[in-house]
């Protein structure tokens, strides 16, 4: 694997591969959206999980999510703080506006492993994008004893703005529907997430997107996809690059930017903050 070294070269390539392809595919992670200021430690955690903090000694909102609360009450105070920031507040920063300037007029999709909603708060198509895994401003049954998903930005407010001493009211938790047991997350943390209609049909439009398109000149533009889960994004776009000559593979990853020797010649690695790199391609 290599990183190119050479940046204002690959911008150059970069900007003249948006131009030429009859598509685009953008993968997006977790780097995209900290580029754009939902960074989830430092100065942005400390100012709105201080208490928890201090009570329980983890210092990013990763780990509080997974933390072994005593309570639902204090679970949900946690989350419903950590939804309400993530989700139903803007970025910091415009970098995914500048993305969509990119590729506006452009046969686009997008799959990504982001939950928090910033490409539709950024006006890219909803019929154009897969949220592979899931989506901050849904709740699902636990259990799950059925596969349906319910929007909850009312609740999440309610919960945020009610709390008291890291404890929401009790008769705010969330209940299942249909078997009354407690609702969570719409988040692919294990095998009881819900896959549910809207998921389904994103997945299928984008499939059908890659078969449309996999012998044309199509450009796989990864940003800011880490080594978490690269089955996902990652690996499946370096297998499409090698397979068609036309396609070009790009990514941007501050300190992760690289490719296999295979497609080496057909790819352009940018080892920059991705809102800085997108700044330049503009």
């Amino acid at each position: 694997m290599k990183s190119m070294p050479n940046y204002s070269e690959q911008i150059d390539r970069l900007k003249a591969a948006l131009d030429q392809a009859d598509a685009v595919v953008i993968g997006a992670g977790a780097g995209l959206s900290a580029s754009a200021g939902f960074t989830y430690s430092g100065k942005r955690f400390h100012e709105n999980f201080h208490d928890f903090e201090v009570k329980y000694n983890f210092h990013d909102m990763y780990t509080g999510g997974f933390y072994p609360y005593s309570s639902l009450e204090e679970f949900w105070a946690f989350w419903s703080r950590c939804i309400l920031i993530n989700r139903y507040e803007n970025p910091p920063k415009p970098v995914y506006n500048g993305l969509y300037d990119l590729v506006k007029d452009k046969d686009y999709f997008v799959i990504t492993t982001n939950v928090d909603h910033c490409f539709q708060k950024s006006c890219f198509d909803k019929q154009r994008l897969f949220y592979t895994q899931g989506d901050y401003g849904l709740l699902q049954c636990s259990v799950p004893c059925h596969n349906r998903t319910y929007d909850n930005e009312t609740l999440i407010r309610r919960m945020a703005e009610e709390q008291e001493n890291m404890k929401i009211p009790t008769e705010l938790l969330p209940r299942c529907p249909v078997c009354g047991k407690p609702m969570t997350v719409n988040l692919r943390c294990d095998d009881t997430f819900v896959q549910d209609a809207g998921w389904h049909d994103a997945c299928e439009r984008y499939e059908e997107f890659i078969r449309q398109n996999k012998n044309k000149r199509i450009l796989y533009f990864e940003l800011g996809v880490g080594g978490n889960t690269p089955v996902i994004i990652k690996y499946p776009f370096w297998r499409l690059t090698n397979r068609n000559p036309n396609a070009i593979y790009a990514c941007i990853n501050y300190g992760e930017a690289v490719c296999p020797p295979q497609i080496e010649n057909r790819s352009i690695c940018i080892n920059e903050d991705v809102g800085k790199a997108i700044t330049c391609l503009r």
